[in-house]
């Protein structure tokens, strides 16, 4: 699949800025009314929008950045705009009358899952270009996705990372698995099961965040960095991506994002049949925390229980 990068394209959710003659991109979600959560239309204008970048023999290096407050704050669990959008009628978006959606909720949600939450995301991470995420604010669950499914990540001062829906939803981790490989097993492990956050100071010790930056500089420092990038030539920037997502991939990376999405699927069913088709995620009458009263995310504290 391509994109004609000279298409005009009229975005919703997101503005594609270019800098530098056209060398640099900047795809910035721009849904800041619901903190840049992840509703249907979003993810697929961030497709276009990678794929318009990706289809431009000029762009070297793409960004991806959030308006606001937070860089997103994860999956739309339920905005006006999310019910319309799902919902059959003027609003509903397309996707929701095919790539599986018509199926029983079980497999409708396997089917949509991979589409729109976990084969896209793999995409992106494969993009022909150098990209770069410019985070800032609570990075939590599916916000993670799109930040892992880049090459590199900045972050502003302050910057929090966690994934909140197995101690809030019942679930084992966001589509996109790939904990292990960034917080490494047993951090993964801790912050999942407790539900606790790492700042970005412990996420550049692991390797994850390349640079900190000030908050009210993070979008022109990223840019300067990016244009570090950019001077490398395409092709030996390319090997070296492609190098090191392979060396990734011959460990296993590949391999065990695709089981992990398969687990992640078995437990929606368990909560789709232990809720009678009511839910797919855990809920305050089966045992769960209500996640929207849920106490503020901490820290791990190595020296606190």
């Amino acid at each position: 699949m391509s994109h004609d990068p000279t298409t005009p394209a009229d975005y919703r959710y997101l503005r594609y800025e270019t800098h530098d003659d056209g060398t640099i991109v900047r795809i910035v979600l721009n849904r800041t009314k619901y903190r840049n959560a992840q509703n249907r239309g979003l993810l697929v204008e961030l497709t276009e929008a990678f794929l318009r970048a990706e289809a431009d023999d000029t762009v070297r290096v793409v960004i991806l950045a959030g308006d606001g407050q937070v860089f997103s704050s994860g999956h739309d669990l339920g905005s006006s705009e999310y019910q319309a959008e799902r919902n059959p009628g003027p609003d509903q978006h397309w996707s929701f009358t095919c790539t599986g959606a018509t199926h029983d909720a079980v497999e409708s949600r396997y089917h949509q899952e991979w589409h729109y939450f976990y084969e896209n995301t793999v995409r992106w991470r494969k993009l022909r270009k150098i990209t770069i995420a410019q985070v800032h604010g609570n990075v939590f669950s599916a916000a993670l996705m799109l930040m892992w499914a880049c090459d590199l990540i900045v972050a502003a001062e302050g910057t929090r990372f966690a994934d909140v829906v197995a101690t809030r939803l019942g679930m084992c981790g966001v589509e996109y698995f790939g904990h292990p490989w960034e917080f490494g097993p047993r951090k993964t492990k801790e912050l999942l099961l407790t539900g606790d956050c790492i700042d970005a100071e412990d996420a550049r010790a692991l390797g994850m965040v390349s640079k900190i930056f000030p908050a009210d500089d993070l979008g022109e420092r990223t840019l300067d960095f990016a244009r570090r990038i950019a001077r490398v030539p395409t092709m030996a920037a390319l090997l070296v991506k492609d190098s090191v997502n392979q060396s990734q991939d011959a460990m296993g990376f590949s391999q065990a994002l695709d089981s992990c999405f398969s687990i992640h699927q078995l437990a929606h069913a368990q909560w789709t049949h232990l809720s009678g088709g009511k839910s797919p995620v855990g809920t305050p009458e089966l045992g769960l925390p209500d996640w929207k009263s849920a106490p503020p995310i901490e820290r791990a504290d190595p020296y606190t229980p």
